[in-house]
């Protein structure tokens, strides 16, 4: 039974590592940064950066803080968000192909636009959608629109997410990535603090080989990693 600590099972067998092991390739980690209360540790071997443990949120904070997002499967803002994967999906896959939309929240406009085209997928999100039955299938494509800087246990969840594709089948993700340029003091994206782990190019590559993927393609914030 793959899980984590998010995206849980059975919540009673969740790992538990030390504070400065990566929670992807369980390597030691150096403390790299401050932002008010929250530590943020550093991985010099899949170069990830990731929120300390101890300082992320209870499940109960966690779930109020995605209540707070503005989901609005009509909104033309959050329609356009999603486009660089609803796009993807449409030009490479028929309405015949099965999907998955993981982490859909409160809102799952990836479902919504894909329906309103004719495709049917499946939804499952560990707060509001959370039918474990969508891991007893396999997918021709699962979408992760801003889901995977979420991950408690990424290591668990890319495997959880490879596992339930289809032979060349595409795990499509969205998330914005930290590279050695960036100024993390100022840097946006850790200011949520449900965003817990942080991806670079490196990351990825290490995904590939290690969780076994056959293919990265990264493109913008799109990431493709083909089974």
């Amino acid at each position: 039974m793959w899980c984590s600590r998010r995206n849980c099972l059975d919540l009673h067998k969740v790992p538990e590592n030390d504070d400065d092991i990566c929670p992807l390739c369980e390597a030691p980690s150096v403390s790299f940064a401050f932002h008010k209360k929250f530590e943020y540790l550093k991985c010099g071997n899949c170069c990830s950066v990731f929120l300390k443990k101890d300082c992320r949120l209870n499940e109960t904070d966690e779930k109020k803080r995605y209540l707070e997002h503005n989901n609005d499967i009509h909104n033309e803002g959050y329609r356009n968000f999603v486009s660089p994967l609803t796009k993807h999906i449409i030009g490479k896959y028929t309405p015949d192909s099965e999907g998955l939309d993981f982490g859909a929240g409160t809102g799952p406009v990836i479902s919504c636009i894909l329906r309103e085209n004719g495709y049917a997928i499946h939804t499952y999100d560990p707060f509001f959608s959370p039918d474990p039955d969508v891991f007893n299938r396999r997918y021709d494509y699962i979408a992760c629109c801003e889901v995977i800087e979420h991950f408690y246990n990424p290591g668990m969840e890319f495997a959880r997410l490879r596992n339930s594709l289809k032979p060349g089948g595409e795990l499509i993700c969205k998330t914005d990535l930290w590279h050695e340029n960036v100024d993390f003091s100022k840097w946006y994206y850790k200011n949520d603090p449900t965003h817990v782990f942080f991806y670079s190019e490196k990351t990825f590559l290490w995904i590939k080989k290690y969780i076994g993927f056959e293919n990265v393609h990264i493109e913008g914030r799109m990431i493709i990693l083909g089974k």
